[in-house]
């Protein structure tokens, strides 16, 4: 069977998978996350294909419809309003007769991103409300249930009963990609650039550039990063991103303290 000399695109994520050559089953993923993740798409639906809509052969009407944003009443729930004004935004930006500067662009976009994470925030809350566990929503979010809590959850403080207060730092996800990202290229000594004095004095860019040999050591070739989840730990800021590999997945995480400076980097097993 196999022999596919074209490009074909993971069945999950979309990304385009290598040509495949030789005898055997035609790929279908890029590993096994994008596997399992499928798997729990198809179980989520009862076993039914997601609904798409073919644009050649959907009335122009029919279209707007299906994917009709504009078309979300004025008095329906506020968030759905956010994300309809916001989405309307961004279009107008990228399509409009008077087309904005690519800051505008950018700005409209970020503006529909923090929109959508309050749609998924309050989407979380209802799921929540309704019954469902914190491990079917990790799984629904193609993640673990301890992160999904950590991201979305309100937990209580047993002290007072009242609820605890999610303060990150601001720009704390951010900060964390862009050391991550020095780690990925190499840039040893430019991931060490926020440390803080005990961290400058405990960990070098020897001890930097070794962790993450032994990482890709242990689970081969880096692959790509996901979405960062920051979460209240004390007085710090935690900032955990998934690190997927061409063998296994690692959770990255940096800690933040008040001042904004490093005072945690750590590369941990994916947590289950």
């Amino acid at each position: 069977m196999a022999d596919v000399a074209d490009p074909v695109t993971c069945a999950a994520c979309g990304r385009q998978l290598p040509p495949q050559q030789g005898k055997g089953r035609r790929r279908r993923y890029c590993d096994a996350r994008c596997r399992d993740a499928a798997r729990r798409a198809r179980a989520r639906s009862g076993g039914r294909r997601p609904l798409t809509v073919n644009d050649s052969l959907t009335a122009n009407s029919r279209q707007e419809y299906v994917y009709g944003i504009s078309n979300v009443p004025e008095t329906a729930d506020p968030v759905a309003g956010r994300i309809r004004d916001a989405a309307l935004r961004l279009i107008g930006a990228l399509t409009g007769p008077d087309t904005g500067s690519p800051l505008d662009v950018v700005a409209a976009a970020r503006e529909l991103s923090a929109a959508a994470a309050g749609a998924m925030q309050a989407a979380v809350d209802r799921a929540r409300a309704a019954g469902h566990s914190w491990r079917e929503i990790g799984d629904v979010l193609d993640t673990t249930r301890q992160a999904a809590f950590q991201r979305f959850g309100r937990p209580v403080d047993p002290r007072t009963g009242t609820p605890m207060i999610r303060d990150v730092l601001p720009g704390a996800e951010d900060r964390a990609v862009e050391i991550l990202g020095c780690i990925v290229e190499g840039r040893w000594e430019d991931a060490r650039r926020d440390f803080g004095e005990k961290m400058l004095e405990a960990v070098d860019a020897d001890r930097i550039s070794g962790a993450w040999a032994l990482t890709i050591g242990q689970v081969g070739r880096y692959e790509r990063m996901g979405e960062p989840v920051a979460f209240q730990a004390g007085d710090a800021t935690v900032v955990n991103i998934p690190l997927s590999f061409e063998a296994g997945d690692r959770t990255g995480q940096v800690t933040l303290d008040r001042a904004g400076k490093v005072i945690g980097l750590f590369l941990l097993p994916r947590q289950e």
